[in-house]
Parts: structure tokens; C-alpha cells; sequence
């Protein structure tokens, strides 16, 4: 069976990266969170002061420091789930906090941010075999991938979704708050002028507003199973 790149990418907050990690694991694919990558960026300019008081970033002095930026992803023996490394240590826990993700995307709209992160993903697909999700995989950093999807649900769903998550591991957070701010990642991500956020014209959509897990996993198997096979 041939092996091919699959291509994830869809608004925040659509359980893009469950959905990718799942079908990887079950496929015996590679699984790459380029969410992931933007996020340990956006930590590392947190942990080095470069940030200014209006949310803006410092750019010059994060420009310097890209080359000493360096992101990878190792398997957690025990749950056999990818963990998220920034200059070789974890950070998957710190990269899901609100404040990271209220950070997170004017880091991400930055040129040279994004042209530095594609070059690694870029690297990383070169053997094929992988399942990245993101916002631009299908139209910016893999356009050739065999198979693409466009996920979407309501924001009001996907504010749930992130409040439900945050609050089981014990953060006290706002509903409002993350509407809010998925409200604003929204705009930003569609807006931005580098690979805005949008639909590859090939890519399949779904909507798993109102989608069982087990359903989401059955319709990605169905459509892994016609693109290796086509």
C-alpha cells in the first residue's frame, strides 16, 4: 500500500489534533502538530520577554533568536501520544494554556515564523507517511498532499469544547473568555496576509459540529482507505 500525506487544517478548537493523532496511531502514521509548533514559539517568546505591554510582538529581537528555536516530537511510551519538545524539553502541557493561546496568533501571522515552521514540517514529510493538521497544510506547506480536509464547527461548540478541556485539567477559565477568543483567532487566521486560513480547493469538509468521535474516526478511515487506494 502506498504512503501518502494527509493534510488536516480547519479552524481552532475543531478537535483537529484528537482527530489527526487518532487516525496516525491507527494507520501506523507519523503524526505532526504544526499547532504545536506555532504554540512553543509563542511560549518561548513569553519566556523571553518578547512580548510588548499592547500583545504585540517584538519582532526584531524574535527574528535574532528563530535559529535558536528548535521544535520536534517524541512518542510518550505509555500513551503512545506525540509530546511536544522545545529545544529538547516537554512542553506539551504549557503550550494548552489560555495564556499561550491568547498569545498564539500574532506570533503565527509573522513571515519569517512561518516560513521557518514550514521548513521543518517540510523536512519532516519528505519520506511521506505522516498526518499533520494546522491551518495551512493542504494550501501553504504540503499543496500536494493525496489527501486533504477542511474541518469547521460552530464557534459556540468549539468554545465548549476548549472550556471543557481546560476546566478537567484544573484551570479556572471563563466560557465568555474563550469565545471570545476563538472569535478572535477566527478573524486573525482568515484575515492574516500570509497563508490565511481557507479551504483547499480539493480538500473534503466536514463539519463534526454535531459528530460522535466514533463517527468522525469511521469517515477519516473511509476516506484514508479511497485516497491510498485511488
Amino acid at each position: 500500500m502506498k504512503k501518502i500525506i494527509i493534510a488536516i487544517d480547519g479552524f481552532s478548537s475543531c478537535g483537529k489534533s484528537t482527530m489527526a493523532k487518532d487516525l496516525a496511531k491507527e494507520i501506523g502514521y507519523i503524526y505532526i502538530d504544526s499547532g504545536a509548533m506555532y504554540r512553543a514559539v509563542t511560549l518561548y517568546c513569553l519566556e523571553h520577554h518578547l512580548f510588548n505591554p499592547d500583545g504585540s510582538v517584538k519582532e526584531d529581537g524574535l527574528r535574532r533568536q528563530m535559529d535558536d528555536i528548535h521544535i520536534s516530537f517524541r512518542l510518550n511510551p505509555e500513551t503512545q501520544r506525540p509530546m511536544t519538545f522545545l529545544n529538547g524539553n516537554n512542553v506539551e502541557e504549557q503550550i494548552r494554556t489560555l495564556e499561550v493561546s491568547s498569545h498564539v496568533s500574532p506570533v503565527a501571522t509573522l513571515g519569517f515564523v512561518r516560513q521557518a515552521m514550514v521548513g521543518q514540517q517540510q523536512a519532516m514529510g519528505k519520506e511521506k507517511g505522516i498526518v499533520m493538521d494546522g491551518r495551512d497544510i493542504g494550501t501553504a506547506v504540503f499543496p500536494e498532499a493525496e489527501l486533504k480536509i477542511f474541518v469547521t464547527a460552530s464557534a459556540e461548540i468549539r468554545a465548549q469544547r476548549r472550556y471543557d478541556e481546560l476546566k478537567a485539567k484544573g484551570q479556572e477559565v471563563s466560557f465568555d473568555e474563550i469565545l471570545k477568543n476563538v472569535k478572535e483567532r477566527d478573524h486573525i487566521d482568515q484575515t492574516r496576509e500570509i497563508s490565511p486560513l481557507r479551504k483547499a480547493d480539493d480538500a473534503i469538509l466536514l463539519d463534526n459540529s454535531h459528530l460522535t468521535i466514533a463517527e468522525q474516526k469511521e469517515w477519516l478511515k473511509e476516506q484514508f482507505n479511497k485516497a491510498v487506494h485511488e
